[in-house]
């Protein structure tokens, strides 16, 4: 259970007022409450003040259970005897002066629930989406020595050795009157954080892993408290949170094994939870802090040139300016995807298109606007697919680049399990974001044999392409995370994986340094254009689109037509493939509907397509 000081929750309202929290971000640019409040994303930990409001870009990883805290109660003053009514909520410890205590017994003691996520930033995230944020923020954190905490009026220097040294904090708890239950009542919540966190030293931050889905990731992770509405969230949801900062030093040590005596500072008849569950639950605040949130965004995408969301007036009235210049836009789009891919016009046209798509509704398990694009005739042994990646990053918010080697199909974890010992979700590379780009480098893959690891892999991919599906492992059950990932597969021949759309690359330049052709183009590029680019993207992602019952007669009666002049050649397959086509034709466009114009669009695109795979089946003399 968990209590708090009484100025936490008082002063936190006010606070908000002040600075218009109702108004968090809008249109192109960013409100004055946006732009004031400091970020986690930007800044570091250290220059943050405790118990201030700032603000946090994340994706929920894990989920824990419910926790109590005492969202009123009262101390008594052990000399005087008087009392004081305090609120806990938005914060993790109880204010306990030296000659104070909390009574536990009192009949005004309310006790509340709230729910705890951990928190991590997104994966994948690029780093012009990162520089976007930081950039527009005023707030701008310095280190400050003269902060004193209210709680025991110690400096923060005094913080961090309490944090090093576990045993001060029991002598303290001991002469300010906190009782064991109390104690124990502080490390009964729910918290946790990545596998092998505390493996060999409980206080050695070096040593904890903060479970993120991609190796290589950095940034900060966070245990965010929710008082209200946490049914509405769900694991992978993408967040944006206001609240509170707790980075108390009392919150790392409490659960740690023993003190230098030996001792343990918890109740083991109150404490149920396991030696491994409490370590991984209680990381040190100065690496997790904990965030008490008061304003929760769920966010649809990350982009920083876009509204947060399409449906309130002034961000419908933004896109409305937007959409005259889409078809330029379009055009220089689809002329540096032309020259990204070596001269390939129809290769650009089908990676726009790709680039677009995105899962907008399910029937029964169908997911319906996924386009998965297999880009086969990618040369082996070459740099040319990375570099490919390091341009793609440039155009999205977010991405990753899976090679497809022996080693990581055979030693990766893609699919997040259940850790039932230490009570927590431990991270796959598949636990991704809503509309992360994944391109997976089939290039690399060499010959060799796939362990059981290396099966189960395969078949996670294979699921995510088909059903847009990821299972997560429990244990004695496995249970379904629909996601909504952009997956492009690079490959030498028809991929291993099963794919929406095969698209042959057919160069039209073979640049003699691949990796300096790759930099040059993306000079070239102007930094106004490359957010026009980035902004075209995201936004055509986030547009509704429809087919009236005029055209909708039309293609059936065109699709008669066709299986009238050649039954074998066009199934109900590639009608739906057609369909796909058709509506990511229009929306790039910028048009919400489809017209008998486009329709003939998606159809030429695809004889082509088709034609170009059958003249490299006759080159090759099998399938490409």
């Amino acid at each position: 259970m968990r209590g708090g000081a009484g100025r936490g929750g008082s002063e936190v309202k006010p606070a908000l007022r002040r600075h218009g929290a109702a108004r968090v971000r809008t249109s192109q640019g960013c409100c004055a409450v946006y732009t004031i409040v400091p970020s986690l994303n930007d800044v570091p930990l250290h220059y943050l003040k405790p118990n201030s409001l700032v603000k946090f870009r994340c994706m929920i990883q894990d989920m824990f259970d419910p926790e109590f805290y005492m969202g009123i109660y009262e101390t008594v003053e052990t000399s005087a005897k008087s009392r004081v009514l305090r609120f806990g909520k938005y914060k993790d410890v109880a204010e306990c002066g030296l000659q104070q205590e909390v009574a536990l017994n009192s009949a005004k003691c309310v006790t509340l629930e709230r729910q705890t996520f951990y928190c991590i930033p997104v994966p994948g995230e690029s780093e012009w989406v990162k520089e976007a944020y930081a950039s527009a923020s005023q707030a701008r954190g310095n280190p400050s020595t003269s902060y004193t905490p209210s709680r025991h009026k110690r400096s923060y220097e005094e913080d961090e050795d309490m944090e090093m040294h576990p045993h001060k904090l029991k002598e303290q708890c001991s002469g300010a009157g906190c009782s064991g239950s109390q104690a124990c009542g502080d490390a009964k919540r729910l918290e946790k954080e990545a596998p092998g966190a505390h493996q060999n030293l409980p206080n050695c931050t070096t040593s904890i892993d903060l479970n993120f889905p991609l190796p290589g990731e950095k940034g900060p992770a966070c245990l965010v408290k929710i008082y209200e509405d946490w049914d509405n969230f769900k694991v992978n949801d993408v967040l944006e949170v206001y609240g509170i900062l707790s980075v108390d030093p009392a919150l790392g040590v409490i659960n740690d094994e023993s003190t230098k005596d030996g001792s343990s500072i918890l109740d083991p008849i109150e404490c149920m939870d396991t030696m491994e569950e409490q370590r991984v639950h209680s990381p040190p605040p100065s690496l997790v802090p904990r965030l008490h949130a008061i304003v929760t965004l769920k966010l649809q995408h990350v982009n920083p040139f876009l509204p947060t969301t399409l449906k309130d007036k002034e961000s419908k009235d933004s896109i409305t300016n937007i959409l005259p210049d889409l078809s330029t836009v379009r055009a220089e789009l689809l002329g540096f995807l032309t020259h990204m891919l070596l001269g390939d016009g129809l290769a650009a046209e089908y990676l726009l298109l790709h680039f677009i798509s995105t899962v907008y509704s399910r029937r029964d398990i169908l997911p319906l606007g996924k386009f998965t694009v297999n880009l086969s005739g990618c040369p082996r042994n070459n740099s040319y697919t990375k570099c490919l990646h390091r341009t793609i990053q440039q155009l999205v918010p977010s991405s990753y680049c899976l090679p497809m080697t022996l080693n990581n199909m055979n030693t990766l974890q893609f699919i997040p399990h259940k850790d039932y010992t230490a009570n927590r979700l431990v991270t796959g590379v598949l636990q991704l974001a809503s509309n992360t780009s994944l391109m997976l480098d089939e290039t690399l893959l060499e010959q060799g044999q796939l362990d059981a690891t290396g099966v189960r892999n395969v078949t996670a991919l294979g699921n995510l392409i088909t059903w847009q599906k990821v299972d997560y492992d429990f244990n004695y059950h496995q249970m379904e995370f629909p996601c909504n990932i952009n997956v492009l597969i690079t490959s030498e021949g028809r991929s291993l994986l099963p794919s929406d759309c095969q698209v042959h690359l057919q160069p039209q330049m073979i640049p003699a340094n691949i990796d300096e052709y790759m930099t040059n183009l993306q000079t070239a590029v102007v930094p106004s254009m490359l957010k026009k680019f980035r902004i075209y993207l995201s936004l055509l992602k986030l547009m509704d689109y429809s087919i009236s019952d005029d055209v909708t007669k039309a293609v059936e009666e065109d699709f008669v037509e066709m299986r009238k002049s050649d039954p074998r050649s066009i199934t109900a397959e590639d009608l739906h493939q057609l369909l796909v086509v058709a509506r990511l034709v229009s929306l790039s466009a910028g048009h919400v509907t489809l017209s008998r114009e486009r329709w003939q669009r998606a159809k030429q695109l695809e004889v082509l397509r088709k034609s170009r795979l059958q003249q490299q089946t006759h080159v090759n003399g099998n399938e490409p």
